[in-house]
């Protein structure tokens, strides 16, 4: 099945998400800001939010009077997120084989927004095509994804853990994952060959501040590690080894590795994103459109 062993995975990570929503919220949140405002949702519009989580985009689309349907493969961020947004249709489903012009999620969308939920497909080229047939003709696309090169939202914290581990193979940049979109030429040949027109990306840096209420950020960046993919290897494979003691000890040493990266006294650092924007093509009398 597509994309199963990313259903299997969001399946576990998404607890991890919905533990430390506050915290992501408020670190992504110049992320949605940048996004939001490039694709102004409005009253009256469809809209469809791809790898929607915990409802962050939803909320801020029901807000604007849209009508607002999410999609994520994750079940425990999706009921998060119904219940953050009541008044959202949110479904687990996978966009990228899933039939998003029927059922619940009934198609016609005016928009579609993805806060880093795109970058995870089996067959990106696919799944964008999937989503185009469920847009009107005119439809915009908005969604921010990590830029290539060193991103400190996947390094900064994690060495201690990494220093402790076997050496994992190196991974294929552009496999499925987080910084999969990384590279701008690729993205473009992808929404084109999906059949999107007007493709645009725009490097927007913001900053990623994990010091919450006054705090230096120290304990909420270690959260994020520890519930994170990295986190729960390390823990499975090092807890059984070290003794309840010596994890408790590691994890000391990984709070100490935060602090010496401080930056005016809190956890912050530069979050380097695209902002990718494109429009389903509408088709005039004449021509042919092709759908991959």
């Amino acid at each position: 099945m597509a994309n199963e062993e990313m259903r299997k995975g969001w399946s576990i990570g998404g607890a991890g998400w919905v533990a430390n929503q506050r915290i992501f919220d408020a670190v992504l949140g110049p992320c949605s800001d940048e996004l939001l405002e490039a694709a102004t949702p409005a009253p009256g519009q469809r809209v469809l939010d791809v790898g929607c989580g915990t409802g962050t985009l939803l909320e801020a689309a029901v807000a604007a009077g849209a009508s607002a349907v999410g999609v994520d493969i994750s079940d425990t961020m999706v009921a998060a997120a119904r219940a953050r947004v009541p008044d959202a249709t949110v479904l687990i489903a996978d966009a990228q084989v899933d039939d998003l012009r029927d059922g619940s999620a009934g198609g016609d969308f005016d928009l579609v927004l993805s806060r880093f939920g795109v970058m995870f497909f089996d067959d990106p080229v696919a799944a964008f095509a999937n989503i185009r047939r469920a847009c009107v003709p005119g439809a915009r696309l908005a969604f921010v994804c990590w830029r290539e090169g060193e991103n400190a939202m996947f390094t900064l914290g994690t060495s201690t853990l990494l220093d402790r581990l076997e050496p994992q193979p190196e991974a294929d940049p552009n496999a499925p994952g987080p910084l999969a979109f990384g590279d701008p030429e690729r993205v473009r040949r992808i929404l084109h060959e999906a059949g999107w027109s007007g493709v645009d990306l725009v490097a927007v840096d913001t900053v990623a501040d994990f010091g919450l209420d006054g705090t230096d950020g120290v304990e909420e960046r270690l959260e994020v590690i520890l519930s994170g993919s990295l986190g729960r290897l390390a823990r499975a494979e090092l807890e059984p080894r070290l003794g309840e003691q010596g994890w408790a000890e590691l994890v000391d040493e990984v709070r100490d590795e935060l602090r010496s990266h401080l930056v005016d006294g809190v956890v912050r650092f530069p979050a380097r994103t695209w902002l990718v924007t494109a429009e389903n093509p509408v088709v005039t009398a004449g021509s042919s459109e092709v759908v991959p």
